[in-house]
């Protein structure tokens, strides 16, 4: 039997055998595969992978609520920052009925009371209207939230600074710092946050309206006791920052690349400020911005309760207090107002943390 027939008869066709001469053929297998620097290579191949960071900013993205929230929330900031110069160059000189002429940077001012004005609706002098006594509710609006966002910044600075510097001692060296740490977290943990900060603002704020308001901005025009509050709202928030920093501190410094920085002999000062505290950024902002939120409360609630902001100084809350008892009348817009914009701020603050929350956490991937 002629096998050598037989094996040319069993083998694939274009496939090539020891003593077979037959040629690949590409109409039957197919395409030839690319060379090393062929045309043929797909151009995605070489596209870089991305970072962790802009993974999280590009599912941040994709979250429809929490870019919404930062919007409103940029659009406010630049409201009370440029708002106010910008505002009182508007509109002409007025004269009152008493004769006396009034510029835009009066008439526009937070802090005049215009009796000739009072209870106004919007209009082309006021946009917004003005209150019982004549303050033009743009002009106090925009002064309002100015104190918010100044408020906020000073709480997260301390709140940031204590959180990061008691939970990274606490969790990176453990045993008996961890043990001190904790027990006095706990101890400010203890104190109730909102009866804290009357307490604070009932006892010093006289000391403060004295003392303290002739520091430009913070203290014046009534807002003296802006520092007293800030102090107390952080006091009583940096504990819990602290308890985020030192669980995320925990499971990083057990991490291989803390292990070989000891390793190669690096002090404990370049670990703690090249390695893990970068590495807190996801949480202590999330963790900042869910708090934003509460401080603005504490202080619209403080000044409400006429502790916090004195009058001809403005923020939400004194503008709440001072407008409730138009709000069975015809000028309930005056209370409305605030009060519109305190939730605005307070859910466009709470819903972009929790945008964040789920960007940052590695265990919410699409």
């Amino acid at each position: 039997m002629d096998t050598t027939n037989r094996n040319q008869d069993l083998t694939t066709p274009g496939v090539m055998v020891p003593g077979n001469s037959t040629h690949p053929d590409p109409s039957q297998i197919g395409s030839t595969p690319p060379t090393p620097g062929s045309d043929n290579v797909s151009a995605g191949t070489t596209q870089k992978s991305l970072t962790p960071f802009q993974e999280s900013m590009k599912r941040l993205r994709r979250d429809k609520r929490a870019m919404v929230s930062a919007f409103l929330l940029l659009f406010f900031v630049l409201i009370a920052i440029v708002g106010p110069p910008i505002y009182m160059h508007i509109g002409g000189t007025v004269t009152t009925p008493e004769g006396i002429k009034m510029s835009p940077a009066i008439y526009h001012s937070p802090f005049r009371n215009n009796l000739d004005y009072e209870d106004l609706a919007p209009n082309g002098m006021f946009w917004l209207g003005t209150d019982a006594v004549g303050h033009d509710l743009l002009a106090r609006l925009m002064q309002s939230l100015l104190i918010s966002l100044i408020a906020a910044v000073l709480v997260e600075i301390i709140d940031i600074s204590f959180g990061i510097t008691v939970g990274v001692l606490a969790g990176f060296y453990g045993g008996w710092i961890d043990q001190i740490l904790a027990r006095f977290t706990d101890i400010m943990f203890a104190f109730p946050s909102f009866l804290f900060l009357m307490l604070l603002a009932a006892i010093f704020g006289p000391w403060a309206d004295t003392h303290l308001n002739n520091i430009p901005i913070l203290g014046q025009n009534g807002n003296a006791r802006l520092l007293l509050i800030s102090l107390a709202v952080a006091l009583t928030s940096w504990p819990a920052m602290a308890r985020y920093v030192r669980g995320q501190t925990l499971q990083i410094k057990e991490s291989q690349y803390i292990e070989a920085a000891r390793t190669s002999g690096t002090n404990d000062f370049k670990i703690l400020t090249r390695h893990i505290v970068p590495n807190l950024f996801s949480i202590v902002i999330v963790a900042s911005t869910l708090n934003i939120s509460n401080t603005i409360i504490n202080e619209a609630g403080i000044s409400m309760l006429g502790l916090g902001v004195k009058a001809p100084g403005s923020s939400l809350g004194l503008m709440i207090s001072d407008s409730l008892g138009s709000i069975e009348t015809p000028h309930s817009w005056e209370v409305l107002l605030p009060c519109i914009v305190l939730a605005i701020i307070v859910l466009a603050f709470s819903f972009l943390g929790d945008g964040l929350r789920d960007a940052f956490d590695p265990r919410s991937k699409d």
